[in-house]
C-alpha cells in the first residue's frame, strides 16, 4: 500500500485491506514505512507496537503514533523501525499476510504480490508531479482514487484521464473517505481549534482535513490558530503560507509537542477538534475538551476492494 502523496488515504485503506483479509480467516500484520525518530537508532531496528505500551517502550513521537495508533485499536499488530530484512523476518513468524503501510515519501521497502497505491483528486496532477508518488502510481496493479465525495467533478476527471494515459492496466476504485465524530454535539455553535496531521498539512500541501470538515458539518466557528503559534509552529505558519486555520500537531519532538500545547492554551477556545489519526488526549495536556474525528472508506469502496482481493485468490 503506497500513496502519491501523504493524507492522501493510505493508511484508513491498509486498514480496510486488512479488515476484510482478517474476516476471511487470515493472520494479518502490519509494517510501516520506516520512520524512527529517536537520537539513538540501534534502539529502533525493529519495533513491535501491539499495545499502548509500546509507545513509551519505544518514546514514540506524535508522528509514529499517528500511524501506529489505529492499527492497535483495530486489533492488529503493527512493525517498524530500518531494518527491513530483520522485520520481515519477524512478522512472516506472525502472519500469513503482511500489508506493506507505505508512505508517499518512499516505493515498497519489500517485494509484493499487489501493490495499490492511493489518489487524492484535492490535489489532482500531484499523481504525476511528485517523485516517488509518480513511481507508486505507475507501478500500481489497483488505484484508488479517494475523497471523491468532497473532491470537485473536475479534478477526479483529471485523475482519471492520468490514469488512462500512464497505468491503463490498472484496475480503478473511485472511493470515498466517510467521518465519524464521536461526540458532535460539542461543535455547534462553539470556537473551536482544529488540529490535523502534521506531515500532510505541512510538505503534503494539504490546508485542511478530516477535522476542518466536521467543523463546517455542525456548524462550528474555527479559530485563528496563527497569532497563538509559539517557536516551532511560528516557523511552520511562516514557511508554509497555504496554512490558514488548522493546526498541524507537529509532534516530531517531546518539545514540539509542548509547543502545541502552549499554543492550544493560549487560544479563545472552548473545543478541540483531534482530526489526527493519533489520540491526542493521551499525548498533550489541556483543560480543554476534545472532540475526536476519524475517518474510514465507505463500505461500497470495501466491497469493491474485497472483489478485488477474492480476484486474485487472496481470500
Amino acid at each position: 500500500m503506497t500513496a502519491v502523496r501523504t493524507g492522501s488515504g493510505k493508511s484508513q485503506t491498509s486498514r480496510a485491506v486488512a479488515k476484510i483479509l482478517k474476516e476471511h480467516g487470515k493472520k494479518v500484520v502490519a509494517v510501516r514505512h520506516s520512520m524512527p525518530y529517536g537520537k539513538d537508532l540501534t534502539k529502533q531496528t525493529c519495533q513491535r507496537f501491539s499495545s499502548e505500551k509500546d509507545f513509551k517502550k519505544y518514546d514514540t513521537t506524535i508522528e509514529e503514533e499517528e500511524e501506529y495508533q489505529p492499527w492497535i485499536d483495530n486489533g492488529f499488530v503493527v512493525y517498524s523501525g530500518f531494518d527491513y530484512r530483520e522485520i520481515i523476518k519477524k512478522a512472516e513468524q506472525e502472519a500469513e499476510i503482511i500489508i506493506y503501510d507505505g508512505g508517499n515519501n518512499d516505493e515498497s521497502l519489500i517485494a509484493s504480490d499487489l501493490n495499490i497505491t492511493i489518489v487524492d483528486p484535492h490535489r489532482s496532477g500531484h499523481e504525476i508531479s511528485y517523485y516517488p508518488g509518480f513511481v507508486n502510481f505507475l507501478t500500481a496493479n489497483i488505484i484508488l482514487i479517494n475523497k471523491v465525495d468532497s473532491a470537485k467533478k473536475k479534478n477526479i476527471e483529471i485523475v482519471l484521464k492520468h490514469c488512462k494515459e500512464y497505468n491503463p492496466k490498472a484496475e480503478v476504485i473511485l472511493a470515498k473517505s466517510e467521518i465519524f465524530v464521536d461526540k458532535p454535539e460539542l461543535i455547534k455553535n462553539h470556537d473551536l481549534a482544529v488540529i490535523g496531521d502534521g506531515p500532510s498539512l505541512t510538505h503534503g500541501g494539504m490546508s485542511f482535513g478530516a477535522g476542518t470538515l466536521a467543523a463546517e458539518r455542525y456548524n462550528g466557528r474555527i479559530a485563528d490558530p496563527r497569532k497563538y503559534a509559539v517557536r516551532s509552529l511560528k516557523e511552520v505558519y511562516s514557511k508554509y503560507p497555504h496554512l490558514k486555520k488548522e493546526l498541524p500537531a507537529m509532534g516530531y519532538s517531546h518539545q514540539q509537542i509542548k509547543e502545541l500545547e502552549q499554543t492550544i492554551n493560549k487560544m479563545p477556545i472552548d473545543i478541540i477538534i483531534d482530526g489526527t489519526p493519533a489520540n491526542l488526549k493521551r499525548i498533550i495536556k489541556t483543560k480543554k475538551e476534545i472532540v475526536s474525528v476519524e475517518y474510514e472508506l465507505d463500505k461500497k469502496s470495501v466491497a469493491e476492494l474485497e472483489k478485488k482481493l477474492k480476484k486474485r485468490g487472496l481470500i
